[in-house]
């Protein structure tokens, strides 16, 4: 029989700073049971990830710490720091078996410091003062390593700049031009309106807020550094606005790009404004985006029957992770707990939560999106990024459309027996090699309008001699009020192809009711909502698909709307109309076809 899930913070209310404060706890109280004899390491399974077992163990240390020092600083009780700080102590300790090791350039354990250099700056009474001098040593020396090594050119170089800070706060050796070296390069990478891109390709994702904004808002609030410190809650405070979008009413973030794991992070951003004193909206809004976030996680099956959090989004799903995940790594997301640091005095904390607004339309250029809403979820429209070479990354960077509410799938490649379901794409292959879909992966955006997206890709771009490597499509993303979304496919192609576009999926194995299928269209009925799609101009046939177990981020089994079509070679256009119906009520709306605008996507 496989044992219930237990998730932490399933029960709590996540209304008051105390509640926030038990949760914190909570969730670190099952991690107990699996530190090592000598307290430096926490192994919760066997890791998969790129880097080895100590750096995997290190993760379930460190991590917890994000949320640990922001509880002790707001005056709440932690009873374990003698554990901590022995395990802190035997980690740094060349000489101890549990010695976490020199880390060399761009290694893992350049990302744990971070956490222990914030636990440095925030709570050093409790994590640095009691420990022993030659302990002190170690600590310092390990630390400082990350002064001496390569690390990754993204947002990696904010580790070297808490790191630092945390050595600075105990008066230890620190190298200030290490931290001035690593805060211009950041600079090199921010864009405008509060944005930034993580590293010097153009990958703009939830790391703009729980890695940059984060990390960026700590040191504003204890560095001392006034003139820096100024310039980087005023680019919080830009992006603050356009993140809001980001969110919908019931709280569930944007599920878009990697680390989806971390789960609750994002709300990080939101902590971190309050951490830093930065009132970017009315703190009331603030409050209860943080607060409508962890709501939402605390309804979802995040953690396994002993209380800690697994690999998955809305339910354990090691297939969406990426190849840096151990089972350690989901604890990234006690960020979350970050104005736990403040009084109950503070604004954030004294005053009442706002109730959710909707917002009008957003085109956000940096992301290449459109942000569209109701009551019940954001839908972003997607231009498409360059993705990064990580597992999932096309799905994850590349589909047409993601809601807070439906997700999206990883999917399969078709070499591993598995049919292609492409939610929110469209995929093509060459009539005669079935085997050779391809979807959009890396696109080139003509064009972020008000109410639409230009994106042209070619499926085949790096395919060699082949004969499709010269198959062109531009895709229009067209704005309309929800339920509908509309898309516009101009394709050339020298070759005969076949297609096949989807929808949003849906729960499979919810209560379902019955399909409405007719000739090229297909709508499904599920608990979450409708999902149905159109071809409009009758050149393909609707079935209904079922994705590969375990795909979506959201339900374990789902079904997908899907058109299919035969197309000769030549210039041909497919027009496609997704009905995403998430409010109650939505169903009379699937006959309200909205009709193809006027635009550069128009047949001339």
């Amino acid at each position: 029989m496989t044992p219930p899930f237990s998730n932490p913070l399933a029960g709590n209310p996540l209304a008051t700073r105390d509640d926030v404060a038990r949760a914190a706890l909570d969730l670190f109280k099952p991690l107990l049971p699996f530190y090592s004899p000598g307290r430096a390491r926490v192994r919760l399974a066997p890791s998969h990830a790129v880097f080895g077992e100590v750096a995997s163990q290190l993760e379930g240390f460190a991590r917890p710490l994000w949320g640990i020092a922001p509880l002790a600083a707001g005056g709440y009780e932690f009873p374990y720091w003698g554990m901590i700080r022995e395990g802190l102590a035997n980690g740094c300790d060349p000489t101890h078996r549990e010695y976490w090791g020199p880390s060399p350039d761009c290694d893992q354990r350049l990302v744990e410091m971070a956490a222990i250099g914030f636990a440095l700056a925030l709570v050093p009474e409790h994590i640095w003062a009691p420990l022993p001098d030659a302990a002190k040593h170690n600590v310092a020396r390990w630390l400082h390593r990350i002064n001496e090594v390569g690390i990754v050119d993204n947002n990696w170089l904010f580790f070297r700049v808490i790191v630092n800070l945390g050595l600075k706060c105990v008066d230890a050796p620190h190298n200030q031009q290490a931290v001035d070296a690593a805060l211009a390069r950041i600079d090199s990478f921010y864009l405008d309106g509060g944005w930034y891109r993580d590293g010097p390709k153009n990958q703009v994702d939830h790391y703009i807020a729980f890695a940059f904004h984060f990390y960026g808002l700590i040191y504003a609030k204890l560095s001392g550094d006034a003139d820096r410190a100024e310039v980087l809650r005023s680019r919080a405070r830009l992006f603050a606005p356009d993140y809001r979008r980001w969110f919908a009413a019931d709280g569930a973030a944007l599920p878009f790009g990697r680390s989806l794991t971390y789960r609750f992070a994002p709300a990080g951003f939101w902590g971190a404004l309050a951490f830093a004193d930065v009132a970017a909206l009315p703190w009331g809004e603030i409050k209860g985006v943080y607060l409508r976030h962890l709501r939402w996680w605390a309804r979802r099956d995040i953690a396994d029957a002993r209380g800690a959090l697994t690999i998955g989004y809305a339910y354990e799903n090691p297939r969406m992770a990426e190849e840096y995940n151990s089972p350690q790594s989901p604890y990234w997301a006690m960020k979350a707990f970050l104005p736990l640091a403040l009084p109950a005095s503070h604004p954030f904390w004294a005053t009442d939560e706002a109730s959710p607004s909707l917002h009008a339309a957003s085109a956000q250029r940096h992301p290449a999106m459109i942000l569209v809403e109701d009551a019940a979820h954001t839908v972003a429209l997607s231009g498409g990024q360059t993705a990064p070479a990580h597992q999932g990354s096309p799905a994850k960077y590349g589909k047409f459309a993601y809601s807070s509410r439906f997700g999206f799938s990883i999917g399969y490649p078709a070499s591993q027996g598995v049919e292609v379901m492409p939610d929110n794409m469209l995929a093509l292959a060459p009539a005669d090699r079935p085997d050779q879909y391809a979807i959009r992966r890396d696109a080139t955006v003509v064009a972020i309008e008000p109410g639409f997206i230009h994106s042209v890709w070619r499926p085949w771009a790096k395919a060699g001699p082949a004969p499709w490597k010269d198959v062109t499509v531009e895709t229009w993303l067209i704005a309309t009020d929800l339920p509908w979304l509309l898309r516009i496919h101009r394709i050339a192609s020298p070759i005969p192809l076949i297609s096949r576009e989807g929808g949003f999926s849906v729960e499979r194995s919810g209560p379902e009711g019955e399909p409405l299928a007719g000739e090229g269209s297909v709508l499904l009925r599920s608990a979450a909502g409708l999902s149905g799609i159109r071809d409009l101009k009758a050149v393909r046939s609707a079935r209904i698909g079922a994705p590969a177990d375990r795909s979506s981020l959201i339900w374990p089994r789902t079904l997908l709307p899907v058109l299919e079509g035969r197309h000769a070679p030549g210039r041909f256009t497919l027009a496609t109309a997704v009905f995403i119906g998430a409010e109650e009520g939505a169903e009379p709306r699937w006959n309200e076809v909205p009709a193809i605008p006027d635009g550069p996507w128009l047949d001339r």
